[in-house]
C-alpha cells in the first residue's frame, strides 16, 4: 500500500523517523520509506492552509492509496487532557465568511457556494483510529488567544480542537477521492496564550505513537 503522511512541520513527525531509523535533516520536505508491505512518503508542507493546499497539490494525491494528517492542536474541551490523540472527523474554514457589524456570517447565510465544512466519510476501518475519540474541528489563519474571539467561535461552529492546516489537507483529498485520516494530539487549551500551559513534547510523543500503531494495523476498505 501506498500512504503518505502529511505534517506541517518535520518536528511533528521526528519521533516517527527516529523509530523507523531513516536520516534526515530538519530542512526535508520529503521522506521515503519503506515498512513491512508499505511505501510510506513523508510530505511536510509547512504551517498553514496556502502552503497545506500547494504542496498537497504540487505531489499529486492521486498516486497514493491512502492519506494520514498528524499534528498538534488546542483544545476548546478543557475536559480533555493535554496529550489526548483525537480523530478529526469533520473540520471547518471558520473564518470563510463575512462580519456583518458584531454578527459573522457564514457562506450558507450569504447564500454562497463554496466549502465551508467537511465531513470524512470513509468507510475504511483500521483497530488503531477506530479506538481515538471522534471530534470536529475549526482550521484557522490566527489561532485563538482572546477570550471574546474564542467565545464568538465557538458559538458557532461549537468545536473540539483546532489546526492551522487540517480543513485544507482534508478539502484536497475530499477533490481527489483519496481515502484519509486526520490525527491530532492536544497541546494546549483555546484560551489567553499562556505556554506555560502548554505541552508540546508529550503532544509530539503521544503523537508519533498513535501513528506508529496505525501503521503496524492493517488497513481495510
Amino acid at each position: 500500500m501506498k500512504i503518505v503522511i502529511v505534517s506541517a512541520t518535520i518536528s511533528e513527525i521526528k519521533p516517527f523517523l527516529n523509530r523507523m531509523n531513516v536520516e534526515f535533516d530538519d530542512n526535508s520536505n520529503l521522506i521515503e520509506i519503506s515498512y513491512k508491505q508499505n511505501q510510506i512518503t513523508i510530505l511536510i508542507t509547512g504551517i498553514g492552509m496556502v502552503s497545506t493546499t500547494y504542496f498537497l497539490a504540487k505531489n499529486d494525491l492521486t498516486q497514493f492509496d491512502w492519506a494520514i494528517n498528524i499534528g498538534i492542536c488546542g483544545s476548546f474541551n478543557k475536559n480533555m487532557e493535554i496529550g489526548s490523540v483525537v480523530n478529526v472527523y469533520e473540520d471547518c474554514f471558520s473564518e470563510l465568511g463575512a462580519e456583518d457589524g458584531d454578527s459573522f456570517l457564514t457562506l450558507e447565510q450569504m447564500e454562497l457556494k463554496g466549502t465551508q465544512k467537511i465531513t470524512n466519510k470513509n468507510n475504511f476501518t483500521n483497530k488503531q483510529i477506530d479506538l481515538l475519540p471522534k471530534v470536529n474541528a475549526i482550521t484557522v489563519n490566527t489561532v485563538h488567544g482572546n477570550e471574546i474571539s474564542i467565545a464568538k467561535v465557538f458559538n458557532l461552529f461549537h468545536p473540539y480542537v483546532e489546526s492551522m492546516e487540517g480543513a485544507a489537507f482534508m478539502f484536497v483529498c475530499e477533490q481527489e477521492n483519496i481515502p484519509y485520516v486526520q490525527i491530532r494530539a492536544v497541546s494546549n487549551y483555546v484560551e489567553k496564550r499562556n505556554k506555560d500551559n502548554w505541552n508540546i513534547p508529550l503532544a509530539i510523543e503521544n503523537l508519533n505513537k498513535k501513528l506508529v500503531e496505525i501503521i503496524n494495523e492493517p488497513i481495510n476498505q
